[in-house]
């Protein structure tokens, strides 16, 4: 068998939060603050032909739960909602708690308790060195 060659070394950090993100609109806000205003001093650079931004958002994800309760309070169905982009999951959201079909359906109330969302967006930067890094951002 041929011996494997390592192309890149990965390095990995990891800080949490002592309190977690109180909304995605926190964190929505940490990240347009960095891609406006790139604090990391990093530059933009070509790949594949193509100029790319110093800082640029490359994934993201958004999730929550609608939760659908019964007049006694108990918990009688919940929906999942995964979303690609936080104006998807917004927009998600409120249909679904403005869906009185699914009310029916489930025998309950829609509610959202955004206590329990959670989201991740990464972010690509190229400092001046020309090693690529990516930041991941979570609530916690």
């Amino acid at each position: 068998m041929a011996d494997f060659v390592p192309k890149s070394t990965v390095k990995s950090a990891g800080r949490k939060l002592s309190t977690p993100l109180a909304s995605k609109t926190v964190l929505n806000t940490i990240i347009g603050n960095i891609l406006s205003d790139n604090p990391w001093s990093c530059t933009s650079y070509v790949s594949g032909g193509e100029t790319l931004p110093a800082v640029q958002k490359t994934t993201e994800a958004y999730s929550g739960k609608v939760i659908y309760e019964n007049n006694e309070g108990k918990v009688v169905g919940i929906i999942t909602v995964k979303a690609p982009t936080s104006g998807a999951f917004d927009t998600d959201m409120t249909t679904l708690l403005g869906n009185t079909a699914f009310e029916t359906a489930m025998g309950g109330t829609a509610s959202h308790d955004s206590s329990e969302d959670s989201f991740t967006v990464t972010l690509k930067g190229h400092p001046a060195s020309g090693e690529l890094f990516n930041v991941r951002f979570t609530r916690k």
